[in-house]
């Protein structure tokens, strides 16, 4: 019998970001994209809305080169005539990063939010990077980017029941006086205690399947929760944890 339980048949990737400085565009990650997509050749449909200051055309060409370096291609959603069925017939679905509240505005403007939620629980791919990983949270309210325009609506996909921030880091430069992402995470958590936020440092990714959460890459995650001391957890360390917080409203 199959297990009820949605995290045993959802299967997810989600980088802090696209792009160490002085690599390739997605080099960093390439191997865990090639393994998780699998030997198959796999057409994935892209999400390009995040882009604010390049075009659909340019971002769509830019993954694709990438991908079909690793037997792999995608096609753009901003193609399609009818976006809900080309994401209902998507064999896997990648979102890539940029302005998350641009991304979530044309995805609510477009009402593809509930299909590609369906199309993910459902057990098709997914991959994020950034802003395609701030949506598989149940908000986009620990994104880093600039509200350049209304989202019309906060809630996101709602297939972590955590908050992510990507490219996390604990810098506090000498003489900046301004708030860091530790403590605006913080001020966050203050607001919503029952939810946790996982601080994701450039060169990670999660990795969900199977029911598994695991931390892949070079560097450690930090965890923030309310009434607790922010911690780092291991690439060693299993996070199928943070699958069991604190439920989240059903979009």
């Amino acid at each position: 019998m199959r297990p009820q339980n949605k995290y045993y048949i959802m299967k997810l990737l989600l980088l802090s970001n696209s792009t160490n400085a002085g690599e390739p565009y997605l080099f960093w990650s390439r191997k865990e994209i090639k393994t998780f997509l699998g030997e198959k050749p796999v057409t994935a449909l892209f999400i390009p809305y995040a882009a604010v200051s390049f075009s659909y055309d340019e971002y769509e060409m830019k993954v694709e080169n990438r991908f079909a370096e690793w037997g792999h291609h995608v096609t753009s959603i901003h193609h399609a005539k009818y976006p809900v069925q080309a994401i209902e017939e998507a064999e896997a679905i990648v979102v890539g990063g940029g302005n998350t509240w641009q991304l979530v505005r044309k995805m609510h403007d477009l009402g593809l939010m509930q299909p590609v939620r369906k199309k993910a629980m459902e057990g098709t791919p997914y991959i994020g990077w950034s802003a395609g990983t701030n949506i598989a949270c149940p908000t986009l309210q620990t994104t880093n980017d600039m509200p350049i325009v209304h989202p019309r609506d906060f809630n996101t996909l709602n297939l972590i029941p955590f908050q992510v921030n990507p490219h996390y880091i604990d810098a506090h430069p000498v003489g900046f006086s301004g708030e860091t992402r530790e403590v605006r995470i913080k001020e966050f958590i203050e607001i919503n205690p029952n939810v946790s936020v996982l601080g994701l440092r450039e060169s990670t990714l999660l990795k969900l399947e199977n029911n598994r959460l695991q931390l892949i890459g070079w560097r450690t995650a930090r965890l923030f929760q309310k009434n607790k001391a922010p911690r780092d957890l291991q690439v060693t360390d299993d996070l199928s944890f943070l699958l069991n917080d604190s439920p989240q409203a059903e979009n």
